[in-house]
């Protein structure tokens, strides 16, 4: 399932690989194929006279939801946001190839007015109202502002930019008016204020994080939330009898927390109605299963390997630096890729996908696999080389670190940080390999900062500011999603300028230029792209490898006999 783009990129748990390009795992000698189209999707698109009315998905989530606000730091896992935008007002919809377009059942308009000082008005479709009753208004987008806008530290804002460059939110010319002045330019506008919060659940830092702990306290949109399973580990979304727009086909969408290793199983028991097949042994067992299809699209999506730089010997930058030269990209990429039909290569670029305008390499040489600098830059850092196969010692202290793992995750992911230990065993850098539970994983590890080293995915960054809080230097305790703590003032500034350049060439060329300086502080080790190929029920339509596009759930569903 696609978390659809928020105010920030969703962090889900990383399935094994990446394939850049489409084909079959039982295709030995076949040519490597290329990287996708960047629109490339496929989900059996019918229209809703070919549906019938009635039925349900049954989809699996990674952990059970602990915070709908996903606005807060403990809110950011990638399933909330896949169902808070699925109740709540989605202002602004992706295509195909990620143009965004204003979602009509909300916004009658949003545009641009002025630009000095950039002034944006929306204008509310009149018939958007909270399940209480209570209208849409400019004192939603206000109070939102105002969490978010990170003026009061009370609030614990997952991310502030876009926000902070707002001078003003007020009503504008009639009674369904927004107008929203900001201070400086600020190029991707569409992304705020979606999905939009009531300000009857949202106006103070209490609320701001209580009233969306494990439930939604109200809807506006297709669906609501029918019921919440605790013991059965499911989340129900059930059609809402007051949604104004077109009714959906489904009856229900039904979410079950489900490890990643039980998925394929479960999908061939008809517990779930998709689930991805990037594995061979997966692919070799979906794909001969009756009545599936293999869907594959295009998808900003990566895998990597954070760094914590807030704690123990990963705080030195040489530490850090010696970690990103001692893992073999290229080793890790071949070793999945060995009987895929697909071509594997290493990832350049923390902002763009291969397949994406503005894309290149910028790790400028700080992530080639270099055993002889590693160590290099260890014995400098004072760590003693005590010869092969032992950890180096500094003041009576092993080189340890710990690689955080979900209990959940499959057996690829395990071996992904298995090949990351023995690499590193090779510059004398002990690993030890740490399995959390799954319901654990992000709210008390990964958020929390909480490891050495961790490796999950980042999605749908289909605006690169979204990708800010994952950069930006932590203040006042705040993480933001800033995990490992790695960043720097010159990051900051670049990061802040490119947000404001509504020129895409000029933006472009800031990110990459902070994303040098990502490289150099050893921020991350980029793994490799990860499009969608994914095991879908035959009979289900508008549903699969969306690709870029966002799911329109009201037109999702199963095909008449």
């Amino acid at each position: 399932m696609r978390p659809i783009p928020a105010a920030w990129i969703a962090a889900t748990a990383a399935t094994a690989l990446l394939v850049t390009g489409c084909g079959s795992s039982g295709q030995d000698h076949a040519p490597k194929k290329a990287a996708p189209r960047a629109d490339g999707q496929d989900i059996n698109a019918r229209p809703l006279a070919e549906l019938r009315q009635g039925g349900t998905l049954r989809l699996a989530i990674d952990q059970w939801i602990t915070q709908y606000n996903i606005n807060d730091v403990d809110g950011q896992q990638g399933d909330a946001q896949e169902i808070i935008k699925t109740v709540l007002p989605d202002l602004f919809d992706s295509d195909a190839e990620g143009a965004h377009h204003a979602n009509p059942e909300f916004l009658v308009s949003a545009k641009v007015t002025s630009t000095r000082p950039q002034t944006v008005e929306y204008d509310l479709n009149p018939k958007a109202r909270w399940s209480d009753g209570k209208p849409l208004s400019w004192r939603d987008f206000r109070a939102q502002w105002q969490a978010l806008n990170g003026a009061d530290k009370a609030y614990e804002a997952a991310d502030t930019s876009g926000y902070d460059q707002i001078a003003k939110v007020e009503q504008g010319a009639g009674a369904h008016a927004v107008k929203v002045t900001f201070k400086t330019p600020y190029a991707d506008w569409q992304r705020l204020f979606d999905p939009l919060y009531p300000a009857q659940y949202y106006d103070t830092p209490g609320k701001f994080t209580k009233s969306w702990a494990g439930r939604t306290p109200v809807s506006a949109n297709a669906f609501k939330v029918g019921r919440y399973d605790r013991t059965a580990q499911t989340i129900t979304l059930v059609p809402d009898p007051k949604w104004w727009g077109p009714k959906p086909r489904l009856d229900s969408i039904v979410y079950r927390v489900l490890d990643s290793s039980a998925r394929p199983d479960a999908y061939l028991n008809h517990e779930i109605d998709y689930t991805t097949a990037l594995l061979p042994e997966d692919y070799q067992r979906l794909v001969k299963a009756p009545q599936t299809d293999i869907r594959r699209g295009a998808r900003w999506d990566e895998v990597h390997i954070t760094l914590n730089g807030g704690r123990g010997p990963l705080k030195d930058l040489r530490v850090r630096q010696a970690v990103q030269h001692a893992v073999d990209r290229k080793g890790i990429d071949e070793a999945f890729a060995k009987d895929l039909s697909f071509e594997l290569k290493p990832l350049g670029n923390h902002f763009f996908m291969p397949n994406q305008k503005g894309y290149r390499d910028t790790s400028g040489g700080y992530a080639d696999f270099d055993l002889a600098k590693a160590k290099r830059l260890l014995d400098a850092a004072g760590w003693k080389d005590n010869g092969e196969g032992r950890p180096r010692t500094k003041g009576g202290r092993q080189l340890t670190l710990d690689y955080v793992l979900s209990a959940g995750a499959t057996a690829a992911q395990t071996d992904q940080a298995e090949l990351v230990q023995q690499q590193l065993a090779q510059a004398g850098v002990k690993v030890d390999l740490k399995k959390v539970p799954a319901n654990d994983y992000f709210n008390q590890f990964v958020n929390r900062g909480n490891f050495d080293l961790t490796s999950f995915r980042n999605v749908d960054a289909v605006y690169q500011s979204m990708l800010t809080p994952v950069f930006v230097q932590p203040k006042n305790g705040n993480l933001f999603q800033n995990f490992g703590s790695v960043g720097s003032p010159k990051i900051d500034a670049l990061l802040r300028k490119a947000g404001e350049s509504t020129d895409q060439a000029t933006a472009a060329a800031l990110y990459n230029q902070a994303d040098t300086e990502i490289w150099r502080l050893a921020h991350s080790i980029e793994l490799y792209q990860r499009p969608q190929i994914l095991a879908v029920r035959s009979g289900l339509a508008n549903f699969g490898a969306e690709g870029l596009a966002d799911i329109d759930y009201t037109k999702v569903g199963w095909l008449k006999k």
